[in-house]
């Protein structure tokens, strides 16, 4: 019996069933009209995005969740510069993703055609693979070697271009299976070297984040930890990886670190480094250990074996993945108890002490009664979403993480993300609360995405915290250049309005008496919620106010 044709586009969504494929992120383009096409008769769910960076950057926290790569397909030229916002998040993130980019007929290359760009060029540096398919036939070779490169080593996006005249070729092609994530394991002998570095240790931490975790491979480290009374510290943005209030977890390593935790890294004499690779933020701008040589005896553990020695050059380097990891760290077992237990247990006192804080900020609107509600009645499964900006500070000092998958931001520091990303945690997790938390000036990056969310019925809600300005790089100005305002203010719409527009329920918030009651309606009503909170541009942080911080400029 002969083999019916498909199209290149018919075969790029039979390709990504194969592959498990839970879901499409898109902005339509006529550039790829026939994969579109191909997707009316698929089982797999289409998710119409507002902007090419939102649906960029859903597909990206959608892969953080599942650890399979998310998807997302844009037109060429403006839809590719659009959608390079999350395929940066992506990258730095270390997040499986895959870009599916239209792109002109082959035969118009190097005419400088409609909308024509290089993707090699334009992604070559950003993306871990760069290609386009011009031939029909190798459809399911290229996607089944993106969903490879995509997840291997240290994960990251791909980027593939396809050409119109090849989306509507007919041709036979065989389905190419699922692909299974390759795990790296570390040797018996680097667990054997492993265990004698941490009977000689007399002031040793752990320090966890990147990707590539799972819930179980986070058990089996808190299991770990517990049998060597370790204290546990997280990278930035890598919080739902520990318990916060199990007793061996010692606070995250990355922006306006706890000082107590930044003298305990700086002082054990091993360091246990899984999954990261100690970028700026979780190295304070490079200096927390020296390079390339660290002080501390250094065990680094990573899936990608070119960060190893990179930067820091390790006692021990063990190329393997966290999941594959923390299996092996099951057959450890402490010879004697462990000499530092007072340590672990004084580095999580610093860590209640320092999250348990509520300072007082300018204004009627005092953040800490809003953080104090949401952590008294949020559910621990609850998702929390945001993206850059002086506001995060009151989420990752202030709320503490408890549940594994519970937590979506961008190590990229990308504004905008927030909303996306609670978009897509909605659609993975429709029975979990989520939240999205955004700076005014955060928000206004991907706002249009709102009506994504009511479009899908993602009912998220989402905490705008707005106090008018640019709110950390004004805080930079006014240190660097005090008095001397620019470019950082903002005129800003009525938020809550916008969102009622949109069909959400809303409510503007101007003390903290009003939040606890407008956010029980909004968890209680069956559609998404905007809360807009009015804060004092003076309360640019929690700690020190916008004179403060001018003064003290002045001053020095």
């Amino acid at each position: 019996m002969e083999r019916k044709t498909k199209t290149g586009g018919q075969l790029i969504v039979e390709a990504l069933e194969a592959q498990g494929a839970e879901r499409v992120f898109c902005v339509p383009g006529e550039s790829y009209l026939a994969v579109l096409d191909g997707l009316y008769d698929s089982q797999i769910p289409v998710t119409v995005c507002r902007q090419e960076g939102g649906a960029a950057m859903m597909a990206e926290a959608y892969g953080k969740l599942t650890g399979r790569p998310g998807i997302c397909m844009v037109t060429r030229g403006p839809g590719a510069t659009n959608a390079a916002a999350g395929v940066h998040v992506a990258q730095q993130d270390a997040t499986p993703m895959i870009l599916f980019v239209g792109q002109i007929e082959t035969g118009m290359r190097e005419r400088d055609a409609f909308q024509e760009v290089n993707y090699r060029q334009m992604f070559g540096g950003m993306a871990k693979w760069v290609a386009e398919i011009d031939h029909a036939a190798r459809v399911p070779e290229f996607i089944s070697r993106a969903y490879h490169v995509a997840t291997s080593g240290r994960p990251g996006p791909v980027v593939l271009a396809l050409p119109e005249d090849m989306l509507v070729e007919e041709v036979h092609a065989q389905v190419a299976p699922m692909m299974q994530p390759v795990e790296s394991y570390p040797s018996a002998q680097q667990m054997a070297d492993l265990d004698m570095m941490l009977k000689a240790a007399r002031n040793p931490m752990v320090i966890i984040g990147g990707s590539r975790w799972t819930e179980t491979a986070r058990d089996q480290l808190t299991r770990f930890a517990e049998r060597y009374d370790l204290p546990v510290a997280v990278a930035f943005r890598r919080q739902m990886l520990f318990d916060h209030l199990h007793p061996n977890y010692a606070g995250d390593v990355g922006i306006g670190i706890n000082p107590k935790l930044k003298a305990r890294v700086e002082q054990a004499d091993l360091l246990l480094v899984v999954g990261d690779i100690l970028s700026e933020m979780a190295s304070q701008s490079y200096t927390l250990l020296e390079i390339p040589v660290p002080q501390q005896k250094l065990v680094h553990v990573h899936p990608g074996p070119e960060e190893l020695g990179r930067v820091y050059a390790p006692t021990l380097a063990i190329n393997a993945s966290p999941l594959a990891f923390a299996s092996m760290l099951e057959d450890l077992r402490p010879s004697v108890a462990p000499a530092w237990s007072a340590h672990r247990d004084e580095a999580h006192q610093d860590y209640l002490a320092w999250s348990g804080a509520r300072p007082e900020v300018p204004g009627d609107l005092q953040m800490a009664q809003v953080v104090d509600w949401l952590e008294n009645n949020l559910p621990d499964d609850a998702i929390i979403a945001n993206g850059a900006g002086n506001y995060a500070t009151w989420v990752h000092r202030f709320h503490r993480f408890r549940r594994y998958g519970s937590q979506l931001a961008p190590t990229s520091g990308s504004m905008g993300y927030g909303l996306p990303a609670a978009i897509a945690g909605k659609l993975k997790h429709k029975e979990r609360m989520v939240l999205c938390f955004a700076g005014d000036g955060c928000l206004q990056m991907t706002m249009q995405e709102l009506g994504t969310a009511a479009q899908e019925n993602a009912n998220i809600i989402v905490i705008v915290v707005d106090n008018g300005i640019y709110g950390t790089i004004r805080m930079h100005q006014e240190r660097e250049y005090p008095g001397r305002v620019s470019a950082t203010t903002l005129q800003n719409p009525a938020f809550a309005r916008i969102a009622e527009a949109y069909g959400f329920y809303s409510a503007t918030i101007r003390s903290a008496e009003e939040f606890g009651p407008a956010f029980e309606q909004a968890a209680a009503g069956n559609r998404p919620a905007l809360l807009h909170l009015l804060l004092d541009p003076e309360a640019i942080t929690p700690v020190k106010s916008l004179t403060a911080i001018r003064e003290e400029s002045q001053k020095a």
